[in-house]
């Protein structure tokens, strides 16, 4: 691992709401000042490649990163934009629930729920004087 991979990687480990890479490079960028956001890009894609780290997409939006290679979902908020971790029910395996071709191997699975998150919700729900 190089010494700009590890800072990148450093940086998404320190996070846990699923930044950018433009967001990842302002952050590394205070540790390592002649990075690129070109390195950023290409060490975030190959750690994506080997598996070291999740791209994370949601519509036309950036490509987000996630480090946190345990199962799970993700909530976005569609008023904030926030992007959450939300654990699997460690009982249930997901390919299971979807009426799949029978032979069909699911290597990958990824889940975004949409909606309003809790704060969110409060600041709606709160009436403006």
């Amino acid at each position: 691992m190089t010494p700009q991979r590890r800072q990148v990687y450093d940086v998404l480990m320190s996070r846990q709401d699923h930044p950018s890479a433009s967001e990842v490079f302002h952050q590394v960028k205070e540790a390592m000042p002649t990075i690129s956001l070109a390195t950023v890009y290409n060490c975030l894609e190959a750690m994506t490649q080997n598996g070291a780290v999740k791209q994370v997409n949601l519509d036309r939006e950036p490509s987000r990163y996630c480090a946190n290679q345990n199962d799970h979902a993700h909530f976005y908020c569609q008023s904030c934009g926030q992007v959450s971790d939300v654990p699997l029910n460690e009982t249930e395996h997901l390919a299971d629930a979807l009426d799949l071709p029978d032979g069909t191997d699911v290597t990958r699975l990824d889940i975004t729920v949409r909606g309003t998150c809790a704060r969110c919700a409060l600041l709606e729900a709160t009436p403006k004087s």
